[in-house]
C-alpha cells in the first residue's frame, strides 16, 4: 500500500499513486490513457478517444442538477521526465515513487509528475465519488501537452458539450488564474566540420552540475541558472586564451525546463591544463557568490577523458561556444499590464552537437504576440550573423484575461466563504491549454485552478498535501455552485 493511501482527501491519492505507478512521459502515454478509458467504462461512464488520443469522460448530472451549465474538468496526460545523475530511472518503463516528507509528497530522484497528475487524480476523483452534487460533467484529458501541446491543437469543435472549463494546470493554492502566455519553440542550426586533433593536444571533460532547475515559464522570474549559458560563460572567458577545441556539448533535457546540467569534451594544449583547471575553481567561486540566493550546490569539474580522433575545427568551436554565450536568456520584459508577471521570456533549453551540426532548442514565452515576434527577430538576427539556420515553429496562442468571466468571479466568491479571504486574481507566464481551446470553442468560459507545486519539471517537484485538500474543496463546492442554464 502506498503511503499516499493515509493521506485525504480519498480517492484523489490513491487515484494520483495509481497515475504514478504507470509510467506518462510525453510521447508515452498510451498506457495510462488506456488504463483510465478502461477504468471510466468499468464505472459505467462514457468514454471515447479523439483521433489525436485526448481522452473524453462524461458523467451524468445528480439528480436535481440537471439543469446546470455543463462543465469540463481539464487536465493533461503526460508529465516531464527529470532525474538526478545520480538517479537510475527509465521513464518509459519505471514507476514514479511518491513518498511523504512531512508536509509535502515528493518523488525519489526524479519529477513527480504533480504536474498535472494531480489535477488528472481530482478530476477521476470526482467522476469516482456519487456522493458529489454537480451538473452534466465531462472530463477532458489531453495528449503531449509538455512538449508541444499536440492534444489541444488537435482538439476538434462539436466533440466538447461544456459551456464552462476548469483547468487544473495551475500550481499557486490561493491564486486563480484566467490568462496565460503563449510561445513558440525557436531551433537553431549550426553547420559544423571536424578535423583531426592536433599533436599535444589533451581531452578533457567539463561538468557543469547541480544546478535547481525548474519550469521555464513559472520558475524564468526567480533568476535560476541555466546550466547551458553558466558552460558557454566559461569556455568563452577561455577559449582564445587556451586554445579550446570542442568534442562534444550538450546540456539539458526539453526547451521547457530549465537546464540543470551541462557537459562539454574538449582538447586543448598539455600545457594549458593546469590553467584551465585552475579557472574552473575561480569560475565556480564567482557564480557561488553571483546565485548564494538561488542556487546551493552548483559544481564544475574537470577531469581527464578519452582521447578522440577528431575536434571541431578551430573556427567552429569559437563560433558555437560564442553563439551560445551570446543568446538571451531569461526574463526579457516585465508586464506592463499585469504587475509583477513576466511578460516575454526565453529559455535556452537543450544543447546537443551531432554528425554535422550543433543544434540549440529554446522556447520563448510571451503573454502579447509582439513581445514573441521581437525575440524570434533576435533569435533569426544571431542565426544570421553566426551562419546558422534558424527555425520558429509549434506556436501557440496565449490566453486572452477576460474580467468580465463570470466562472472567474464565482471562484473568487466560493474561495472568500469557504477560506475567508480573497484569493489573487492573476495571469501566469506558464503556457496553459485554455488559448488553444479557445479557437474550437470560443465561447466557452474558462477557469485555472490547483494546488501548491513547487520544483515543477525539475526532481525537486513537490506538491503541498494540505494544499491538495484546499484545492479538492473549491472544486467540489465550484461544481455544486455551478449556476443554472439561461
Amino acid at each position: 500500500m502506498s503511503e499516499l493511501s493515509q493521506l485525504t482527501p480519498q480517492p484523489l491519492w490513491d487515484l494520483f499513486a495509481n497515475i504514478c505507478s504507470i509510467p506518462h512521459p510525453s510521447y508515452h502515454e498510451e498506457a495510462l490513457a488506456v488504463h483510465i478509458v478502461q477504468w471510466a467504462q468499468d464505472k459505467g461512464l462514457f468514454a471515447e478517444r479523439d483521433q489525436v488520443g485526448n481522452i473524453l469522460i462524461r458523467k451524468p448530472a445528480t439528480p436535481g442538477y440537471e439543469n446546470r451549465r455543463p462543465v469540463a474538468m481539464q487536465a493533461h496526460l503526460d508529465m516531464v521526465p527529470q532525474k538526478n545523475s545520480d538517479t537510475q530511472h527509465d521513464f518509459t518503463r519505471d514507476p514514479i515513487k511518491p513518498w511523504v516528507d512531512g508536509e509535502w509528497v515528493k518523488a525519489r530522484g526524479t519529477t513527480l509528475g504533480a504536474d498535472n497528475g494531480i489535477g488528472m487524480a481530482s478530476a477521476l476523483a470526482v467522476l469516482a465519488d456519487d456522493s458529489l452534487e454537480h451538473g452534466p460533467l465531462e472530463v477532458l484529458l489531453t495528449m503531449t501537452e509538455e512538449t508541444g501541446m499536440e492534444g489541444a491543437f488537435g482538439l476538434q469543435p462539436g466533440w466538447l458539450q461544456s459551456e464552462i472549463l476548469i483547468n487544473t494546470d495551475s500550481e499557486e493554492e490561493g491564486e486563480i488564474y484566467m490568462g496565460c502566455a503563449g510561445g513558440v519553440d525557436f531551433k537553431t542550426q549550426l553547420p559544423i566540420s571536424r578535423e583531426a586533433i592536433p599533436a599535444g593536444y589533451h581531452t578533457l571533460r567539463v561538468a557543469l552540475t547541480g544546478l535547481k532547475g525548474g519550469h521555464s515559464g513559472a520558475n524564468i522570474h526567480l533568476g535560476l541558472g541555466n546550466a547551458n549559458k553558466l558552460l558557454a560563460r566559461f569556455l568563452a572567458d577561455f577559449c582564445a586564451t587556451l586554445d579550446i577545441r570542442l568534442l562534444d556539448l550538450h546540456g539539458g533535457t526539453l526547451r521547457n525546463a530549465i537546464p540543470r546540467e551541462a557537459f562539454a569534451v574538449l582538447a586543448l594544449p598539455q600545457e594549458n591544463v593546469d590553467s584551465l583547471r585552475l579557472q574552473a575553481r575561480t569560475f565556480l567561486s564567482t557564480i557561488e557568490s553571483e546565485l548564494t540566493a538561488v542556487e546551493k550546490k552548483p559544481a564544475l569539474d574537470v577531469s581527464d577523458s578519452q582521447p578522440g580522433e577528431q575536434a571541431l575545427t578551430k573556427a567552429c568551436s569559437d563560433r558555437l561556444i560564442a553563439l551560445l554565450h551570446a543568446m538571451p536568456n531569461g526574463v526579457i520584459r516585465m508586464s506592463d499590464d499585469v504587475k509583477g508577471v513576466v511578460e516575454t521570456s526565453l529559455n535556452v533549453g537543450v544543447v546537443s552537437i551531432k554528425a554535422d551540426k550543433a543544434e540549440i532548442r529554446c522556447l520563448i514565452r510571451s503573454l502579447i504576440d509582439s513581445g514573441k515576434l521581437q525575440v524570434e527577430g533576435m533569435m533569426h538576427a544571431l542565426g544570421r550573423l553566426a551562419g546558422a539556420t534558424t527555425f520558429a515553429k509549434g506556436s501557440y496562442p496565449g490566453w486572452k484575461p477576460d474580467a468580465n468571466s463570470p466562472v472567474i468571479h464565482l471562484v473568487r466568491d466560493i474561495y472568500r466563504q469557504l477560506f475567508d479571504k480573497m484569493p489573487n486574481i492573476q495571469v501566469i507566464h506558464a503556457g496553459l491549454e485554455c488559448g488553444l481551446f479557445k479557437k474550437p470553442y470560443p465561447e466557452m468560459d474558462m477557469v485555472s485552478i490547483g494546488p501548491t507545486i513547487t520544483g515543477p519539471h525539475s526532481p525537486d517537484e513537490q506538491v503541498h498535501i494540505a494544499s491538495v485538500g484546499q484545492y479538492w474543496k473549491l472544486l467540489t463546492a465550484l461544481l455544486k455552485a455551478i449556476p443554472v442554464k439561461k
